[in-house]
Order: structure tokens, then sequence, then C-alpha cells
């Protein structure tokens, strides 16, 4: 069995205690209020800013065994550059404020879940930084592109509102098969164990923001 499916064996129980937060169920049955959307957009920016850095930090630290997977961080790091702006223009289709939200802190699960990330890359193994990307690109595949149909229908906003999410679902479907080869080719058990190890934490960090989100009525 590849690695990158071990690695969505092994990570089952966390994916599915993500996807039942009442949040995503609503958002999926169409009846999530103008308020959650933008709560949900508001915490997307204060962890998608961090993609690139994350990268970069992750790049930095690889030993040169590992330098295979340097060149594909430089890969993620141009398609990935800027999409935080992306999430402030959905914002502001949605009548919020982007520069507010771009002032604003993050609630405790994002800046949790950043800072793990962050403190694995630094003071573990960098490669750790895989298991929040699988996390992130898989949740988005599953979820995104239904949710924002859902969602538009719901409450009636323009397409310009849903840029971060139609984006996400249809680009990570290409990004999860880049991810897959990548994943498949980390043949020592410690880079493994840190990817499945991260992915797990991730996964209820990321859970923990979307029922910290607030619920339609």
């Amino acid at each position: 069995m590849s690695f990158f499916q071990q690695l969505q064996d092994q990570t089952v129980a966390e994916r599915d205690m993500l996807f039942a937060a009442p949040i995503i169920q609503q958002a999926l049955a169409g009846k999530v209020a103008l308020p959650s959307y933008i709560a949900f957009l508001t915490e997307a920016y204060h962890h998608v800013s961090h993609t690139v850095p994350l990268l970069m930090a992750c790049g930095a630290r690889l030993p040169a065994r590992l330098e295979w997977l340097r060149g594909a961080i430089a890969e993620y790091i141009d398609e990935e550059y800027g999409h935080q702006e992306w999430i402030l223009n959905d914002l502001a289709a949605c009548g919020a404020d982007p520069e507010a939200v771009r002032r604003s802190q993050p609630a405790l699960p994002t800046e949790l879940m950043v800072a793990y990330v962050y403190d694995r890359i630094a003071r573990h193994n960098p490669v750790s930084f895989f298991g929040m990307v699988n996390v992130l690109e898989g949740t988005s595949i599953a979820l995104a592109t239904r949710a924002a149909g859902s969602i538009r229908s719901s409450l009636g906003l323009p397409p310009e509102a849903f840029s971060y999410l139609n984006s996400h679902g249809s680009l990570d479907l290409e990004h999860m098969d880049f991810f897959a080869t990548l994943m498949n080719r980390l043949d020592e058990d410690d880079d493994r164990a840190a990817v499945v190890h991260t992915a797990r934490v991730v996964y209820r960090l990321y859970g923990d923001i979307f029922r910290g989100l607030p619920l339609a009525a």
C-alpha cells in the first residue's frame, strides 16, 4: 500500500470528526447564515496568510537527502502566493470590511493550528508540514465546491464572494495528485510518522475552528 493511502487510512477517525462539525453539515445543506460565512472566511484568511511563510520555513530546514522535496516546495510557493488576498476580496463581496479582517486577531484554534505547525517544522521534523497540507487540501476537495454552491444558493451572494472556495475545490484536485506523488517518495519511517502525527493533530485543530464558527439560527 502506498504511503499516501496509509496516511488517509490512519487519519480517518480525525477526518470524520472534522466533517461531523455542525457548521459543515449546515453549509452542505445550504443553511449557513451570512455571519457564519464571513467568520469562516476570516479564519481562512488568518491561516492561509501563513501558507507561504510555512512553506519557506519547511524548505529552509529540509536535509540534503530531501532536496527533491525542496524543489516541490518552490512550486507550491509559486502556486500559493497571494491567496489570502482572494479571501479578502471575497469578504468585500460579502459586505465585510477586508482591512478590518486583515488587522484582526485569529480565533484561538486558528492561532494554535498555525503555531503548532511552525513548532513541528522548527523543533521536530520539517516534513511535518505536509500533514497540514493533507488536511487542508483534502478537506477542500471534499467540501469546498459543494459548500460554495449551497451557500451561494442560500445567501444569494454574487460569484465574486466565492473565489476562494471555488478555486480551491478545483485547484486542490491537481494539488492532491501532486501531493500524493510526493508523499509516496518519502521512504524514511520518521518522515512518514511525522506527517501522520501532524495530520491527526491538525484535523482536530481545524475541526475546532469550524466548531467555533457561529451557527445559523
